[in-house]
């Protein structure tokens, strides 16, 4: 687990310092950001406060499940222990995917049902299915489609992470939002 976390790290900070190396540099497939019609690209709606997350407050023109100031960028809901009720902090995000597949009838997603390893596998099996099933709720009440939402539960068998105490049951309590693309 240790070692998984070193290695995770290590990956970040070389991504983190390779990108800020190329900031100036954008792939001609990047989403291209608008600063014209603001004054010094700050978002007017906010006083001239760069609001919008991206630089220079700019707006994101491109498919907003890859604009990270966006709640889409959610994509992964935690939830307690023993528990598949939605927490507040997650609504937001679920409701914006709801909307974004309401607007985009060919959009397909599968949500991933997990559980931490304390219960028998059944009942992991079954948790991570009232997991997943209480996200597709709240997405269909959005608007989105039967048949835009699967759901798949792994119970246990899939931890992000591997350790034996809260702080890892936490990080595998939780419903994935993968999009088929």
């Amino acid at each position: 687990m240790l070692k998984k976390f070193f290695i995770i790290a290590a990956v970040s900070v070389f991504f983190l310092t390779a990108c800020q190396q190329n900031a100036n540099v954008r792939p001609d497939d990047a989403p291209v950001v608008d600063h014209s019609g603001t004054a010094n690209g700050s978002n007017p709606a906010a006083g001239g406060a760069n609001s919008s997350g991206l630089p220079g407050g700019g707006v994101f023109k491109g498919d907003p499940l890859d604009n990270p100031a966006s709640p889409l960028a959610t994509r992964i809901i935690y939830f307690d222990y023993d528990s598949s009720e939605i927490k507040a902090d997650f609504q937001d995000s679920i409701l914006a995917h709801g909307k974004y597949l309401a607007e985009h009838p060919d959009a397909v997603i599968t949500l991933n049902g997990h559980s931490d390893e304390r219960g028998s596998r059944e009942y992991n099996i079954g948790l991570g299915e009232r997991r997943a099933q209480a996200v597709r709720r709240l997405l269909l009440f959005q608007g989105a489609a039967d048949k835009q939402v699967k759901v798949v539960s792994y119970g246990e068998e899939k931890p992000v992470s591997d350790g034996h105490d809260e702080t890892s049951y936490s990080q595998n309590r939780r419903v994935e939002i993968v999009y088929k693309r």
